[in-house]
């Protein structure tokens, strides 16, 4: 019996002790997750930092006193009130993007960093929109972000954390502003209008003036080409006219110098000649006539006289 006892004493020490071991070395080694850091403090004073992955501790010594978040992180600034440079009062409100990068001074330079950098973004805020017009808080809200973002920076750094943006949700200005942005509103868009319209008059009136002067110069142009054209035809007319006259001279001059063409051309000078003191009858009321002339044939005579003149003449020649 007393062999049994002191083998039961035996084995449960053993186990006792592997309980414990496993419980020591469980409590001596810790995982930390992706994005999050363990502040661990030994005999209460700060011993190191533990970041994601396997990661050791010395049991009953050290002990995990922060777990901090290494994400980014969005939280509501909350609404306030804000004088403008030109004393205009504003109600803003907006939002904090806020990242973990020093785990020890978060956990050891101030007591709350959240409310902290909360608390100084509404002072910067109120800093920023006092340096501005009420116009300017519309017209320049990124502005706005950039400096109230980097005046941020510059004072949580003691704290280990950086502000990455900073959005202005909505800014509310008194009732009274905003009926009179509205009318203001409304008179630029009329403007706006009004300049519009007499634009489009001024254009359509613009096009019309240079449709009519295009107009007269194609008309200008189409007379002088009609001008032109006319001329040309006239010249041409002429001169086919001269042309025609030549040839008719030159086959007139070729049957002259045949007999029947003499005859011919006899013929046609008593003719004329006839002709010619007929129409002088006609126009007056007295005609002198040479003696003996008073007949056809004594006018025939003559215009045959004429002829064998000119035809001597041009035989001497």
């Amino acid at each position: 019996m007393a062999f049994e006892e002191l083998l039961d004493i035996f084995f449960s020490f053993w186990t006792g002790m592997a309980v414990l071991i496993i419980i020591l070395v469980k409590s001596s080694i810790k995982f930390v997750p992706q994005n999050r850091a363990f502040v661990v403090e030994r005999f209460g004073k700060y011993n190191k930092t533990m970041v994601a992955g396997l990661n050791t501790l010395v049991p009953f010594i050290d002990k995990v006193s922060y777990d901090q978040s290494l994400k980014e992180h969005a939280y509501d600034v909350p609404s306030q009130a804000a004088i403008t440079k030109d004393n205009i009062s504003l109600v803003v409100d907006g939002v904090l993007y806020l990242k973990l990068l020093d785990a020890y001074k978060a956990s050891y330079g101030v007591d709350n960093y959240v409310y902290a950098v909360t608390q100084l973004a509404q002072t910067t805020m109120r800093s920023e929109i006092g340096k501005i017009d009420l116009d300017k808080t519309f017209e320049e809200r990124e502005s706005l972000n950039t400096n109230i973002v980097h005046a941020i920076n510059v004072a949580s750094e003691p704290w280990g954390v950086q502000v990455m943006r900073y959005e202005i949700k909505d800014i509310e200005p008194p009732r009274t502003i905003l009926e009179a942005m509205e009318r203001q509103m409304k008179a630029e868009r009329e403007k706006r209008a009004t300049i519009l319209e007499s634009e489009g008059e001024r254009q359509s009136a613009i096009n019309v003036a240079e449709g009519a002067k295009q107009a007269q110069v194609l008309a200008a142009e189409a007379d002088k080409a009609e001008q032109i054209l006319r001329a040309e035809g006239e010249a041409q007319a002429i001169i086919a006219v001269a042309d025609a006259q030549a040839a008719a001279l030159d086959t007139v001059g070729q049957v002259a110098k045949t007999e029947e063409g003499q005859k011919a051309i006899q013929l046609d000078l008593a003719d004329k000649a006839i002709e010619a003191k007929r129409a002088i009858a006609n126009d007056s009321t007295v005609v002198l006539l040479p003696d003996g002339a008073t007949n056809a044939a004594n006018v025939v005579a003559e215009a045959m006289t004429i002829i064998n003149t000119l035809n001597s003449d041009k035989t001497s020649t």
